[in-house]
C-alpha cells in the first residue's frame, strides 16, 4: 500500500468558492488502487504556503508519495512548480514530460503546464493538472510508473523488467 498525501491549489477552491473536484478525484481514484490517503487539503496559489505544507507532510507523516494538482500553468498565480522545486533533492524529469506527452494528444495547450516531479528523502512527488477530466486521462497510464518509482526510492534493488 502507498501512503499518500493529496495537495489541491486553487485561491477559489481555499476559499469555499470552489469545488475541488480534482482532489476529489485523485483521492477517490487512488484509494481505489487500495492506496491509503493520509492527508488531503486546499491551500491558495501561494508558494510559501505550498513549500511549507510539502516539507511539513514529509517530515511527519513520511509519505510514499504527494500529488499537487493546480497551479501549474502560467498565470502568475500559478507557483505550484516553483515550490516544488524548493523542497525536492532530485528531479525526475521524465514523469512530467510524460504527463505533458500524454495530454498533447488531447489538447495542444498542455505545452503550457510546467509541471514537475522529483523526490524528496523517500517521497515522490508529483505536479498534475487542475482538471479534473486531464486527471482521468493521466492518472491511469502513471500507476506502474508510481509504483516502481515509489519501490526504488525506497531502494528495492531487483532488476527493472526488460520489454
Amino acid at each position: 500500500m502507498i501512503k499518500v498525501c493529496i495537495l489541491t491549489l486553487s485561491d477559489k477552491g481555499s476559499k469555499g468558492l470552489r469545488e475541488d473536484l480534482s482532489g476529489a478525484f485523485l483521492k477517490e481514484f487512488v484509494e481505489s488502487l487500495g492506496w491509503q490517503v493520509v492527508s488531503y487539503e486546499i491551500l491558495p496559489d501561494e508558494e510559501k504556503m505550498i513549500k511549507d505544507k510539502l516539507e511539513s507532510w514529509i517530515e511527519s507523516l513520511s509519505p510514499e508519495l504527494i500529488l499537487t494538482t493546480g497551479g501549474t500553468g502560467v498565470h502568475p498565480r500559478d507557483v505550484t512548480p516553483e515550490a516544488t522545486l524548493q523542497v525536492i533533492d532530485r528531479v525526475v524529469p521524465g514523469i512530467a514530460e510524460y504527463i505533458r506527452y500524454i495530454s498533447f494528444s488531447k489538447t495542444p495547450l498542455s505545452a503550457l503546464s510546467r509541471g514537475v516531479a522529483g523526490i524528496k528523502k523517500e517521497t515522490l512527488i508529483i505536479n498534475l493538472p487542475g482538471s479534473p477530466k486531464a486527471l482521468s486521462e493521466i492518472m491511469p497510464a502513471l500507476v506502474r510508473i508510481i509504483e516502481h518509482a515509489v519501490s526504488k526510492i525506497k531502494g528495492d534493488t531487483s532488476e527493472c523488467a526488460r520489454n
